[in-house]
Order: structure tokens, then sequence, then C-alpha cells
């Protein structure tokens, strides 16, 4: 697969330069110009600010099923959560349409004092978190499981809270699963492009604000590939977003999973 997009990729790269593709704003397929840099950015502002409302929220889920929930709630939200890993995007994208884009356009923006359609960079942002928290959550649950009864008793005995436990012990046994949860997550939401296309706005732009349209690699890619075989250029503009896509995410799977086998190995539990 990396030879194929990087052989396909090959046109463009010959007749536009690497910092025209990755660092000029202007895009006009029919004249030869492909300027990633708005959708990058926009890429990266999704991605990072679904990681920014998912991490600390997926945290706490995992310390309440963990340390708190009694076992019956347990038992329930567990395989709810195994259950959300399976959806398909399609259907977080209708959800994400139905209720969030209402959402944002009716309540959150006009709090902030801005109008916004609601098909916008902070909506497409929101249902990435949603389905991100599967990941980190049932890749915590299962660290803070292992950790040793005996460690936290050690700490609660000599005076600690509950809390205080969680945080100076449960947190740093855990640390190392908790970047790779973390890192995988960013793969998963860095590549995800249904549920992001039906609800970011499509708009090739840097956005001012969270409320804006935007676009990213992925929704390009999946709105713009009925259009791609036309333009020779285009296709391989496309598939050079798509190898950029691959590479990422490749990359930040492999040290998530790198950095989880080496927390493994290291630990007695």
């Amino acid at each position: 697969m990396l030879f194929t997009l990087l052989s396909k990729s090959l046109l463009i790269l010959e007749t536009n330069s690497i910092t025209d593709i990755l660092f000029s704003s202007f895009w006009n397929p029919s004249r030869g110009h492909f300027g990633l840099f708005p959708i990058i950015i926009g890429t990266v502002i999704v991605t990072g600010l679904s990681l920014i409302i998912a991490v600390p929220i997926s945290l706490l889920c995992a310390v309440y099923i963990v340390e708190f929930a009694p076992k019956k709630i347990r038992q329930i939200i567990r395989p709810f959560i195994d259950l959300l890993a399976g959806v398909p995007s399609v259907v977080y994208g209708l959800c994400a349409f139905l209720f969030l884009v209402p959402l944002v356009r009716d309540v959150i923006a006009p709090w902030f004092g801005v109008e916004s359609t609601g098909f916008c960079v902070f909506t497409a942002s929101l249902i990435l978190s949603v389905m991100v928290f599967p990941i980190i959550i049932s890749m915590c649950v299962e660290s803070f499981c292992a950790i040793p009864v005996e460690l936290k008793e050690a700490s609660l005995s000599v005076g600690a809270t509950k809390w205080e436990t969680v945080k100076k012990v449960t947190f740093r046994a855990s640390a190392p699963t908790i970047i790779s949860a973390i890192l995988l997550g960013f793969g998963r939401a860095f590549g995800e492009t249904i549920a992001v296309n039906m609800v970011i706005g499509g708009k090739a732009m840097i956005p001012s604000t969270l409320f804006d349209p935007g676009e990213t690699l992925a929704s390009r890619i999946a709105s713009a590939y009925s259009e791609m075989m036309s333009i020779p250029k285009y296709e391989s503009a496309l598939l050079f977003m798509a190898l950029i896509l691959f590479v990422v995410v490749l990359i930040f799977n492999l040290l998530g999973v790198f950095i989880l086998r080496r927390a493994k190995k290291r630990c007695s539990y």
C-alpha cells in the first residue's frame, strides 16, 4: 500500500515543490495549485482539540469504573464501552448531524457570542472525541485493574486519600499505558473520515474560530473522490494526502504499541 501511494503521488511531487504543497494556502486544481496548508492545519486542530476533550474525560471515566463504581454498574459500563468501539463511523456522523450540529448552532456558539451553522471544526472535534473514548478508556481500565492491590493499600496506610492514591500511585504506575492510549487515540482521530466529513463544513480554509467550517486531509479525500479521476494531478494530490495520513497514523500507532509493549515488559504486574 505504501509503495502504491508513493508511486501515485510522484506526479504532483514532480510538478510542484514539496514546500508549495505543504505550506501554500492556494488550492485550485484546475490551474494546478494544490496548497495543503489550510487542510493540514484543520487536521491538526480537529485532532488536537478532540484529544484535549477526550483524554481527561476518559481518564476520569476509567478511574470511576475501576475505583468507585459498584460492581453491577461496572458490569454494565465495560461492555457498553466495548460496544461503542464497534459502532460504524457513519452512525457517529449521523448522530453528530442530528444532535451536535443543532446544539453547537443554537446553544454553544451563541453562548460564546458567535454565529455558526453548526458545521464547523468544533462539532467535528466533539464527535471525534466521542469516537476516541472507547480506546483510551478500555486501555486505561485494563491497566488500572492490573496494578497490585498492595501498592494502593500501602498508599492508603500512610494516610493518603483514595484520590491521592489514584494520582500518585495509579496514574504513575499506568503512565506508559496512558501515553500509549493517547497515541493510539491520536492515530484513530487523525485518520477518521466519514463522521468528520459529515459535520466539518468542507471548506479549505484556516478557521479563525472553532465555530468556522474547515477541512481535514481525510474529509477532503472523501469529498473529492468522485472528481479525482478527471484531473490526473488532482488524483495525485489526493493520493499524496492519503500518503501523509498513512504515514502519520502508522507512526503513531507503532509508537503507541511500542510504548505499551515496553511497559508490559518492565512492569511485574
